[in-house]
């Protein structure tokens, strides 16, 4: 039994030389811009283990980063030091590290992109409907000018603003307990026209509580995902405003919620099985789009990091910057729809 008070003592060199070190590069999460940590506060408290060469963003969350140390030793007590444990010099976070060695180059497989629909009848996914020009272009300018009259959040590629509940990147939840207030007079009239949105279900009470706006830089995209079914209600609705993109959606072979990016890194192998369907929408400036049912539970949305999309033959070219009304309602309960494979209500 361990008495009362007893401090556990810091690893030691030994300990640390003790410790498997097959590489100098660490990935570490729960920390980085999402949860307002530059890079330069990471480097500065991994700093104190060896030289560090370089902190990287793992991939767009913003909450995980990439530390390479110029010599494995220097990583190794990093983690003895770190892993799992609260980090005084990073606002006592507890960090989850695991050594981060580089695969093989491989050489490039082409895997052409699906045909791009211009309409939900044609994408054909029980759920996804859309409807261009939601709002008008006074409108829209009017709803740019509104949030960039407000404070942005940075993360590593794009700025978010999140209004009624903070999203959680590094959770892909939200705190329930911790409302923000209702949301903004700006979206008013988005709020009146999407009651009568097709698809939209009969409901007693406020259809949406949560709204985050996505700012993203041309080329910028979003790593495929399913919405997670414990922070989120059925319906989610996102206004495309300021620039085009294409929305591509997923169904993965023996597919979970998470897909094989976010699990393994990388999902080429799951691209290229034929069972993997994947089809693609066009989203022009003023459009509204909704997911819900299957589209919203069951299919992971994408959209590829590109400055230039091929939509039916013509190249259009991405805008300088393309900004996201996302609006949601905050689950109070846990899930219970009959896509319990894709539930992380279901599957835990």
């Amino acid at each position: 039994m361990v008495k009362s008070g007893y401090t556990r003592p810091p690893p030691t060199a030994e300990d640390a030389a003790a410790l498997p070190a097959p590489s100098a590069v660490l990935y570490v999460a729960n920390c980085g811009p999402a949860v307002g940590l530059t890079h330069d506060d990471v480097a500065a408290a991994f700093g104190a283990f060896g030289e560090v060469e370089a902190v990287s963003a793992a991939d767009d969350s913003g909450a995980r980063v990439i530390v390479r140390f110029r010599e494995p030793a220097a990583a190794g007590a990093a983690m003895a030091a770190l892993h799992g444990r609260p980090c005084a010099r990073l606002a006592g976070r507890v960090l989850h590290i695991r050594y981060s060695v580089p695969a093989p180059p491989k050489a490039p497989v082409a895997v052409s992109a699906p045909p791009v629909a211009l309409s939900s009848s044609e994408l054909g996914i029980p759920g996804v409907h859309l409807v261009q020009e939601f709002v008008t272009a006074a409108e829209e300018q009017e709803l740019l000018a509104a949030v960039d009259s407000r404070p942005w959040k940075r993360l590593a590629k794009r700025r978010v603003q999140h209004y009624g509940y903070e999203f959680l990147y590094e959770t892909r939840n939200v705190d329930s307990k911790q409302f923000l207030g209702e949301l903004p007079s700006f979206v008013s009239k988005i709020l009146e026209k999407i009651v009568t949105f097709p698809g939209v279900k009969n409901c007693t009470g406020k259809l949406v509580d949560q709204l985050t706006v996505n700012e993203y830089p041309c080329g910028v995209g979003l790593s495929p995902h399913i919405d997670t079914h414990s922070a989120f209600e059925e319906m989610i609705f996102s206004l495309s405003l300021a620039g085009p993109c294409i929305m591509e959606f997923r169904q993965y072979p023996k597919g979970s919620w998470r897909a094989p990016s976010v699990v393994s890194g990388t999902d080429e192998g799951s691209i290229q099985d034929p069972q993997c369907i994947r089809k693609s929408v066009f989203l022009p400036p003023r459009s509204m789009l909704l997911m819900s049912g299957e589209g919203r539970y069951a299919w992971h949305h994408y959209i590829p990091h590109h400055k230039i999309d091929d939509v039916a033959g013509q190249v259009i070219k991405r805008n300088s910057r393309r900004v996201s009304f996302t609006l949601r309602k905050v689950r109070m309960g846990l899930c219970e729809c009959e896509y319990g494979q894709f539930c992380d209500s279901q599957s835990k």
